[in-house]
């Protein structure tokens, strides 16, 4: 299965075409750019055949089924509509979009067309956030009373750039980690936020965008979920706590690109480390949207998901902006 990726990104040179390369004939036969030199340069280090910085010749290449895009933010509506329109399986990175209306735009498309759409939140991917799914599922800390996720990190000097200093780009933490926390939250609880309450800081990283942002949400079923996501904490690390009347979990590092971390279980019955698969993230993301494409299930995360976790961040910057609380609008498509 050949891919063309969009964006000569950080997360595709780091995880990206190794995950397309672990699966069965998974090829990068093309990469675009918006500079033809840096597409050329980028394809040359990582051993692409193809290269250019016309979006619509790589998506004329009738044996490249599938495109993963990850591009700044602001152009993934418009890339990924291109390659709906050319019949091509779409992987997405978060946020889809910079409004609901463009995600849904997108989403209806895919569906229109018979394509596969997903969104690549690579966290319900992991080992760690899987075990602690099937813990809850299983019933291990009782009705979940509350979830605590701390995403407080540093964001490395090479990823900085348009993240902290581009509004127009989709730059920001809301639209780079909270919509991350929103998946992790919908997919570890199995509901939606109905409303938010929300703060927001520019400690001084970046101009013209929020680099930190706490936030709650009421979720269905009376559980309430806390939220913390920053650029410009360096030592904090990350984590997460559930809490329920049977038992709370307790998960340490595992916010994170990489397999690694803790998971402690404490009940009645005492404290027990938790152990997970520590496979890739990525590989797992790619092999699920593999089998959809393929008719035998499902992607990670799909294209509702990312119009569900992309409302719940825009619901936390607006009530941050507004200092009311927000009802999350959830798309037409979702």
């Amino acid at each position: 299965m050949n891919w063309i990726f969009v964006g000569a990104s950080t997360i595709a040179s780091q995880h990206m075409i190794a995950a397309v390369r672990a699966q069965p004939a998974g090829a990068v036969t093309w990469v675009v750019s918006g500079n033809a030199d840096r597409a050329q340069g980028w394809a040359t280090d990582h051993g692409i055949a193809q290269a250019t910085d016309d979006l619509s010749q790589a998506l004329a290449d009738p044996e490249a089924a599938c495109v993963y895009i990850s591009s700044t933010n602001e152009k993934h509506h418009a890339q990924a509509m291109a390659a709906i329109a050319a019949g091509k399986h779409v992987l997405c990175e978060k946020p889809l979009g910079l409004s609901l209306a463009e995600a849904d735009e997108m989403v209806a498309a895919a569906r229109d067309v018979g394509v596969v759409f997903a969104t690549n939140h690579h966290l319900r991917c992991s080992g760690s956030h899987r075990a602690m799914r099937a813990l809850i599922d299983d019933g291990a800390v009782g009705r979940v009373l509350s979830l605590r996720i701390h995403h407080a990190v540093h964001l490395p000097e090479n990823l900085q750039g348009w993240r902290i200093n581009d509004a127009s780009a989709g730059g920001g933490v809301i639209p780079d980690i909270t919509v991350h926390d929103a998946d992790v939250a919908r997919f570890l609880l199995g509901e939606d936020p109905v409303d938010v309450v929300a703060q927001l800081a520019s400690s001084g990283m970046g101009q013209g965008v929020e680099d930190s942002c706490m936030s709650v949400w009421a979720m269905p079923s009376g559980a309430m979920v806390m939220s913390h996501e920053s650029f410009t904490h360096p030592f904090a690390g990350s984590g997460l706590e559930i809490h329920g009347t049977e038992g709370s979990i307790f998960a340490r590092d595992v916010m994170t690109q990489m397999p690694v971390g803790t998971i402690t279980l404490r009940t009645a019955s005492g404290t027990r480390e938790v152990p997970y698969s520590d496979h890739s993230l990525y590989v797992q993301g790619v092999a699920d949207f593999y089998a959809a494409v393929a008719g035998r299930g499902a992607p990670a995360a799909s294209g509702s998901d990312g119009i569900k976790s992309l409302a719940v961040a825009m619901a936390v910057r607006a009530a941050a902006q507004s200092g009311q609380k927000v009802t999350v609008a959830y798309g037409e498509v979702a």
